[in-house]
This record gives structure tokens, sequence and C-alpha cells, in this order.
């Protein structure tokens, strides 16, 4: 069955059996509920001595304190096939997530305009996906084991570190000490995409559980929709497992877990585009990860919030990639220390504080590049304090500051001020101002670029640095018996020092080096959401762009950037919350493209400028007493991008380029999967 579904790479041969899977799919579902519909009757009819009131948690909730911060949870996960944490923000106004290019399959994810490299990112308060694993860390988390996701807008807490310069993102899993059972995830795509997820906690006593997450992904779909030669993605075959552990006393709280991944991924030109195999380009990259953290929690004063936490992780990241005949190797590892001292001094007034202990090492070996890529390895000790107060609702002020001392560039001073004032219920106020550094590893976080003919240039770097300053207005708004919740948001990012990506000066190299001239962003966006009616939430939102960087002396507009954004979701839950209905739609703005060079046939190798497209994806959820069922879409407007790679005919030469990605890289998608909840092992 899951073979009649691929879609054929040639026109009308396969998309029939895709329509026809999809309206099986359909009559099954129905089928389902109306099975369900009357067991549910039976039970309901035998349980009518209990009655239970239940509401509704959103799927997204604004963080109470003094960041502007939403959180996801798995309401609004399920809205979508969340495959991973780079499809966990299809309904997300904040976060945008586009292909880096269209030979590896890397993804990045973009906030305020600006690139994932300078969001730090948390896995429960801890930073992770560092370096080489940045490429390709959204592919790393798979979405059933998440429990929430919080994103932070802005310079964030400096509790975690001085590398927030336009915001945090932080991962929590679902917990070793949850109600025990299994769940299992089962899910397929027309693309010839297969996933399984399972899930299981164990009680071993009343303070000590663990749990156990496997996942494993494999797509064997070989598409070529645009006939360029090159498949359209890599098929990439997944491994990833985790062991976590957690122990809660009365004044000692413990957490522990190790993880690993392994992961295989090859594109590049399909069998029939070369004479033989030793012309064929390939692109083959294998990644083996281990990481391990643990928490330690020491509760002093429970009536003053009073305690101490020693916290840290590690991981060891190997890879082994060629494109062509580059071949790239990376052994990294990174380390992480924090002892924290928490506390309210009195009724209000909060203070957190501590030293930190970072380490990063790369090894890299390059050949067939035209230069030496060496070591990197550079420790940061640092210190901070934050203080927060808060005078009930009506006013909340949170300010902090660290000193850092890099073995790199030695001594630099992070400061961040957050506040919150809430003048009527109705409205929320939040400003925010601080400053983020970040120390760069071009080749390692870039390495994707390697897929392309140019030459690539890495020009001496000095630390990033970057003041980022915002402001918003969060409303209720009462309206027609109900609340018109709307978000107002404005965000400047002006850079001191910037490692800037140059596609335009030389048309024969890509060139990474330290800015030189000027480089902002300034993001608006309005947001809004209502209940129509008992069950169905609409919302929409709108974001504009504003993003330029210096490149060889002239100011432009930075490239591959949509300059604004449009969204509309509605979410709709039958009564009795059997059926669920998700539809989002975007509206993605056109941008800029770097400037252009020819071709061997005369030809310009792309235009100026990409313009706006728009795409609409759609899912039903069927549920049921211990499983749910979810079919649906994505891309159904079937938008995609004609040219993903440039002189595809000949991918040998400096012309050659699968980095100049800017939309959809494949058509539409339909999808169904199953999530089954075994209950107590």
């Amino acid at each position: 069955m899951t073979h009649s579904c691929r879609i054929s790479p040639f026109p009308g041969r396969g998309t029939h059996k895709c329509l026809r899977c999809l309206v099986t799919g359909i009559v099954m579902l129905a089928a389902l509920g109306a099975w369900a519909q009357n067991s549910t009757d039976t039970i309901k009819s035998r349980e009518l001595e209990e009655l239970t009131v239940t509401t509704r948690r959103p799927g997204m909730s604004r963080v109470a304190g003094a960041e502007n911060g939403m959180r996801i949870n798995r309401a609004e996960l399920f809205k979508a096939a969340c495959c991973n944490l780079g499809e966990s923000f299809t309904t997300n106004p904040s976060v945008d997530v586009n292909y880096s290019d269209a030979a590896t399959g890397a993804k990045q994810i973009r906030l305020l305009g600006l690139s994932g490299t300078y969001v730090q990112m948390l896995t429960e308060n801890l930073p992770n996906w560092r370096g080489a694993a940045s490429p390709y860390a959204l592919d790393y988390v798979p979405g059933p084991w998440m429990n929430s996701i919080q994103v932070s807008k802005g310079a964030s807490s400096v509790r975690n570190g001085y590398e927030s310069m336009t915001g945090q993102i932080d991962i929590e899993y679902i917990k070793p000490d949850n109600d025990p059972g299994v769940t299992v995830n089962l899910y397929g795509s027309s693309l010839g995409r297969f996933e399984a997820n399972a899930d299981g906690n164990v009680h071993l006593t009343q303070r000590l559980s663990t749990e156990l997450l496997a996942h494993y992904q494999d797509d064997w779909g070989h598409h070529d929709m645009n006939h360029d030669g090159f498949l359209d993605q890599p098929n990439v075959r997944q491994v990833n497992l985790q062991n976590r552990w957690k122990w809660r006393g009365d004044k000692y709280l413990f957490h522990a877990g190790v993880g690993v991944i392994n992961e295989k991924r090859k594109g590049g030109q399909t069998h029939h585009t070369a004479p033989n195999a030793h012309h064929l380009y390939s692109i083959d990259i294998k990644t083996e990860r281990y990481e391990g953290y643990m928490k330690h929690a020491f509760i002093l004063n429970p009536e003053h919030g009073t305690n101490i936490a020693l916290m840290g992780n590690f991981s060891s990241h190997n890879m082994d990639a060629a494109w062509g005949h580059k071949s790239y190797h990376v052994n990294q590892k990174n380390a992480y220390a924090q002892l924290l001292f928490e506390t309210d001094l009195a009724v209000g007034h909060n203070l957190s504080a501590g030293l930190s202990l970072a380490h990063d090492y790369l090894k890299q070996d390059l050949l067939n590049s035209g230069f030496d890529a060496g070591k990197e390895q550079e420790t940061t000790t640092g210190a901070y304090a934050q203080y927060t107060y808060t005078l009930t609702d009506a006013l909340v002020a949170m300010a902090g500051l660290r000193v850092d001392h890099s073995s790199l560039y030695g001594a630099f001073v992070t400061p961040l001020f957050h506040l919150k004032v809430t003048p009527h219920q109705v409205v929320s106020l939040r400003f925010s101002a601080g400053k983020g550094y970040r120390t760069v590893h071009a080749l390692a976080e870039n390495n994707y670029l390697l897929a392309s003919g140019r030459r690539l240039v890495i020009e001496p770097l000095e630390q990033e640095n970057a003041w980022n300053y915002g402001a918003s207005a969060s409303l209720l708004i009462p309206l027609w018996s109900k609340t018109l919740k709307l978000n107002l948001e404005y965000y400047h990012t002006r850079f001191g020092n910037q490692a800037v990506v140059d596609y335009d000066t030389d048309a024969s190299l890509i060139r990474i080096a330290n800015l030189d001239g000027k480089s902002y962003s300034n993001t608006y966006q309005v947001d809004a959401s209502y209940p129509i009616i008992s069950g169905l939430e609409l919302t929409a939102a709108y974001r504009w762009n504003d993003v330029k960087t210096t490149y060889g002396g002239l100011l432009l507009e930075k490239p591959l950037t949509n300059r604004y954004k449009g969204l509309l979701t509605a979410s709709y839950k039958t009564p009795l919350e059997l059926w669920q209905f998700d539809v989002t739609l975007q509206l993605n703005g056109g941008g800029r493209m770097p400037t252009p060079y020819t071709l061997p046939d005369g030809t310009l190798s792309w235009s100026g400028r990409f313009h706006a497209f728009e795409q609409l994806s759609a899912q039903v959820t069927r549920w049921f007493r211990h499983f749910s069922v979810y079919i649906g879409g994505e891309n159904l407007t079937g938008v995609r991008q004609k040219q993903t790679i440039i002189n595809a005919a000949d991918p040998w030469s400096e012309k050659f380029d699968p980095t100049m990605v800017w939309g959809p890289v494949h058509g539409a998608m339909v999808y169904a999967g199953i999530r089954i909840n075994i209950g107590r092992l």
C-alpha cells in the first residue's frame, strides 16, 4: 500500500494514486468514527454516575513573565504531522523554517528576519545543537518526543548564556515521571517517507522513574519533480534513541539521560543523468552523535524558593560528508556546566546568580577545497546575576548582567533588561534591550555550502556581537461575549560585528568575512486570535521584515529573505472532541536574490528577485479512547521553486549552485498516521 502512494517523477502517473489513497483514508476514518461514536455512546451510558468537567488548554499561550515568549504545547503540535522540530512551526506566526540548499536537505530557523544561528537553541535549559550539528539539528528532535517548545524573542535571560541575539528556543521533552505507559506513532507520506516513534515510561519506585524514547525514519522516495536530474530532497535514514531518568526526593531532585543518533543522507544526481558512476555527482553524509546530560537540584528553603543546582551536558558529533569530489570530516565535542543559586529575597524580589563553563572543540579535515580547515577550540568561563521585581500583575522588571572570559577573545560583558507593564487588565506592554555575542565556526555551521561549485573562502573572523531592542503590546479585547487576543510588536537588531556570507561581490566564490559597514534588521508583526464559536478558533498574523547588510561596500537587502509573511489558521474540535480539523494558509513574500551571473549558454543564472508564494496545509484527526488517526496534506497549492539547482547539467563546474533556495522544493504531499496509547506497562 505504501508503494501505491508514491508520486511518480513523471506528470500524471502517480498523482491519481495518491488521491485514491487520500479518499480511501477519509472513508476509513469516517467508518472508524461511526464505530467509535457508537462505542462512546455505550460507554457514556454506563458512566453517568460520574461527571467530569474539562477545559481545553490552548495550543499556544503567552509566557507570564517580563519576556515576550510563547509556549507551544502538544495540543498545538498535534495540529500538523510534526515529524520533527523543523516541522513544528507550521502554525507559528513568528518562526520560519527554510531550506538552506536543495541538495543536502539542510534547514534553518529564521527569527526576527535573521538566521537561526542567532537563536540560542536549548534542550530543557541547556545549550545544544552547536557548530556542525546546527545545519541538520531541526531533524534531530522527533516531534512525538516533545512536550512543549518555548520561543522567546529578543535578548533573553543571561542565565543560559550570552548567545541569544534574536531569541531563544527551548525544547521540553516528555518526562520520565509522566503517567506510565507506552505511546506509538506511525507515519507515512506520498513522498516515500516512513517514521515510527515510541516512548515508554516506567515508575520503578514512588521516587524513581525512567523512560525510553525511540525514533526511526526512512526516506526512500526518489523524486525529481522538476526533471533537472537531481533528487529534490535527499534520502534520509535515521535511528534516534534516548534513555532518561528522574529521581524526586523531598529536598533533592535528579535528572539524567543519554542519547545516540545515527543518520545517513544520500542525494545528488539520479543514475540515469550521468554517463557512468564516475561522473555521477553524489552527496553522502554520515553522522554519529552521542550526548548526555545531568541535573542536580538541592532545595534549601521551599518557602523562600531557595535552591542550588548543578547541571551540565556533553555531546560528541562526528560527521563524514562528500559533495562530489569534496570530502569533509569533523569531530566535534561540546561540554557545558553551570552552578546556579536562586532565592526570593522578599515577596516580589527574586535573585538568580551562577557560574558557567563551556568548552568547544572541532577537528576538521577538508579535501579538494583549496584551504586547510584545521582545529578550533575555545573555553569560556562566566558568571552572571539576574534580578526580577514583581509588583502583582501591574509591573514586572528583570535586569541581568553576565561577565565571560573566552580563551580566544578575552573578557566581554552581556547586559539585559526586560520590563512588563500592565496599566489595565486589557493591555500588557513589554520592553526589552540587551546584547549578545557568538563565536563563529564558519565551516562547520555552513558545511552545506560545499555542495556549491563556487570556491568557498573563509577569512579570519572575529566574535559576532549585536544589540537587540524590542517593544510589544498584548491586548485582550472583549468582543461579542468572547475575547479577541491582539498582539503588536517591533524588534530592531543591530550588529557591531557579523560573519557575513557574501554571494554578491564575486560570482566565482562564496566569501565569509567580517562585517565592513552596517547590518541590521527591523521586524514588525501583528497577530490576532478569536474563538468564532465553541471549538473553532481563527488566528491571523502579518509580519514585515526589513533586513539589510553591507556587501562589497553596498548596503543591500539580505538575499533569500522574505520581505513579509501572512498566516491564517483555523482549528475546529467537535463538542465531544472526537474530530479535529486544522487548516493553515501561509503567504510568503518575495525578496532579493544574490547578484546573478552568466551561464555557459549566455543566460542569467536567475532573476534579480523571487516572487511571493502561498502554501496550504490541512489535517483531519479522529480521536478515540486509546488512539487517534490523522490524515492530511502539505503544500496543497502545489507551489514549488522550478529551478532549485543552478546549472544542474554540469555539476562539476563553478557555475553549479544548489544553495539558491527561496521556496518549496517539492509539490503537494499527502500523509497519514496513527498515534496509539498502549497504557501502563
